[in-house]
C-alpha cells in the first residue's frame, strides 16, 4: 500500500513538473484559457489509468495525449459554435504592469500575441495541431501524425499551409514593451483631443480594428479596416484615455477601461515598426470578469 501510494505520489509529481508546459500547449492549441486548464486534466485523468511502464519520455507522451484532446475539442467546437468568427478575439493573458507572475509568464514563454492566436482560430484543427506541436514545441512529425491520422509527410504540409498562413496574417510585433507603450500613449492622447493626423501619424496604412462584444453587447461586434476608418471611430477610443489603466495583454501594452471602477473592456495592441498594425477590444465586461480582469 505505501510503495503504491509513493508510485502515486512520484507520478503526481512529475506531472506538476509539466503542468507549464501543458498549459501553454493547450492554450495555444485552443485560445482559451479554462479549456486549456480542462484538457491539462483531463491529461492528468488519462495519464492515472494509463499503463506508462514502456514509456521512456513522459514529458513527449504528455504533449501528445494534450495534443489529442485539444484536436477532440477543436472539431467538437468547430460543430456547434455560434458566435462569428470573425469577430471572435481568444482568451487574453492580462497582467498588471510592473508586476510578476510566474504562471502567467510561463504560459506566454515564446510569446503568443493575439493576432497570432486570433490566425490560429481560422486554421482547420489538424493543421493547428501539426503547427502548434511542430512549430511551436518542436515536436517531431512521426509522433504528430498519429494524432491526426496521417503520414509524416501529409503532417509536414499540414504544418506548411498552416505556417503560410501565419507568416502572411499575423505579423512579429515590436518587442520593446516600453516603445509599445510610448506608441499607445500617443495614439490615445490623439483620440482624446481629435487629432486625426495624429492618429494617422501612429496607424498603420492598413490597421485591423476588432471589436468583440461577446454575449452581453453582440451588437458592438465589428471589424474596421484601414487607418482613415479606424480613425473614425476615435470616440471608442477616447474612454480608454481617463478611467483606464495600464496592462500587458499577451505580453504587449494594453488597457483596461473602468465604469464605476469596474473592467469594461480591455483593449490590445499590435505594434510593427512604430505604427499599431491591430487593436483587439474585449468588449464583453461578463467574459473580463471570467477571466480575472480587474
Amino acid at each position: 500500500m505505501d510503495r503504491d501510494r509513493a508510485a502515486q505520489d512520484l507520478l503526481a509529481e512529475r506531472f506538476e513538473a509539466d503542468r507549464g508546459h501543458l498549459r501553454a500547449v493547450a492554450y495555444r492549441m485552443l485560445g482559451s484559457l479554462s479549456e486549456a486548464e480542462d484538457a491539462v486534466q483531463e491529461a492528468w485523468i488519462k495519464l492515472n489509468r494509463s499503463d506508462i511502464g514502456d514509456v521512456r519520455n513522459l514529458s513527449g507522451w504528455l504533449t501528445t495525449v494534450v495534443g489529442r484532446i485539444c484536436l477532440d475539442l477543436l472539431r467538437s467546437r468547430g460543430s456547434r459554435r455560434e458566435d462569428p468568427l470573425e469577430y471572435y478575439i481568444p482568451d487574453p493573458v492580462v497582467q498588471e504592469e510592473g508586476t510578476a507572475d510566474p504562471e502567467k509568464e510561463a504560459l506566454l514563454a515564446d510569446s503568443v500575441g493575439l493576432a497570432l492566436l486570433v490566425v490560429l482560430e481560422t486554421l482547420a484543427p489538424a493543421e493547428r495541431l501539426a503547427f502548434v506541436l511542430h512549430d511551436m514545441f518542436a515536436v517531431a512529425f512521426e509522433e504528430i501524425a498519429p494524432i491526426v491520422d496521417r503520414t509524416p509527410a501529409a503532417t509536414r504540409q499540414l504544418a506548411s499551409r498552416a505556417r503560410r498562413r501565419v507568416q502572411g496574417a499575423a505579423p512579429a510585433p515590436e518587442p520593446d514593451t516600453a516603445r509599445q507603450r510610448e506608441v499607445v500613449d500617443a495614439f490615445l492622447a490623439a483620440s482624446q483631443g481629435g487629432d486625426f493626423e495624429g492618429l494617422l501619424a501612429v496607424l498603420d496604412p492598413d490597421v485591423l480594428l476588432r471589436v468583440d462584444g461577446g454575449v452581453l453587447t453582440p451588437a458592438a461586434s465589428k471589424l474596421v479596416r484601414g487607418a482613415e476608418a479606424v480613425t473614425a471611430q476615435a470616440l471608442t477610443f477616447a474612454k480608454f484615455r481617463h478611467a483606464s489603466r495600464h496592462v500587458t495583454v499577451n505580453g504587449a501594452a494594453g488597457l483596461v477601461s473602468l465604469a464605476n471602477g469596474s473592467p469594461v473592456g480591455l483593449m490590445a495592441f499590435t505594434i510593427v515598426d512604430d505604427r499599431i498594425v491591430e487593436i483587439d477590444i474585449v468588449a464583453d465586461a461578463r467574459r473580463l470578469a471570467a477571466l480575472g480582469v480587474r
